[in-house]
């Protein structure tokens, strides 16, 4: 469904990213896990068409998408849920949320989005009027996932969900992705939490200094003594 093929993505001089190759199957959960560094949102922000590659390629369902315009990227149905959410903290929950409806496709089916989102997240139903910048780091972190899922996505890219977020906060993150994972959307989610992340994914890859330094099954990748040491707090 999504390949990366060899993609360099630099600043100026610097690459960011130098040959990243990984791909994604219709319905799997990808991991792309890596140190704070290592170029993910980097990564995260090329694919979603935020920023130019160099070179190499990227695909969707087999069409070069490297020069698609974020919208255009949208109409194919690919939403982001970006790292530190980017809500509109003085709009209200539902405001934001009928903010995912950009899609024609979606806004058709406004209305039908608002109760699955209200079925989904109850919590956000009860607070539907509220100031989203009122609430909660979890709260917020459940309007961004709601919002996305408005624009009725097939491919969904997870940047750093987990990122400032209380442990129990994060289970219940993690709880929501796999069930929006089971209602049948593929997803790529970007983790700094390897652990949380291998426990979600099926397959993973690890990111470090720009480069693609590892790929495999969660247990795989648990296995290998580098890996552990490195991104799992094994053998400290």
């Amino acid at each position: 469904m999504l390949k990366a093929d060899a993609v360099c993505v630099g600043y100026g001089e610097a690459l960011a990213l130098s040959n990243i190759s990984f791909d994604l199957g219709a319905g799997e959960l990808v991991a792309i896990i890596g140190p704070n560094g290592a170029g993910k949102t980097t990564l995260v922000n090329a694919l979603a068409r935020l920023l130019p590659i160099r070179s190499g390629g990227i695909l969707l369902d087999g069409e070069n998408i490297a020069r698609l315009t974020p919208q255009q990227l949208a109409d194919r149905g690919v939403a982001i849920i970006p790292e530190g959410r980017r809500l509109f903290t003085s709009m209200t929950v539902e405001e934001n949320l009928e903010l995912g409806c950009y899609r024609a496709a979606a806004r058709a089916h406004k209305r039908e989005g608002l109760e699955q989102a209200y079925a989904m997240f109850p919590i956000l139903g009860e607070r539907r009027r509220q100031i989203s910048g009122t609430l909660s780091g979890g709260q917020q972190q459940m309007v961004a996932f709601a919002r996305a899922l408005m624009a009725r996505p097939r491919l969904l890219l997870i940047d750093e969900p987990s990122l400032g977020l209380a442990p129990v906060i994060i289970k219940q993150v993690f709880e929501t992705i796999a069930r929006i994972h089971a209602t049948g959307v593929s997803i790529l989610l970007i983790e700094q939490n390897a652990t949380k992340a291998l426990e979600a994914a099926q397959r993973a890859y690890v990111l470090d200094c720009g480069q693609m330094i590892a790929s495999g099954t969660p247990d795989e990748l648990r296995q290998r003594p580098e890996i552990g040491a490195a991104y799992l707090g094994h053998g400290h």
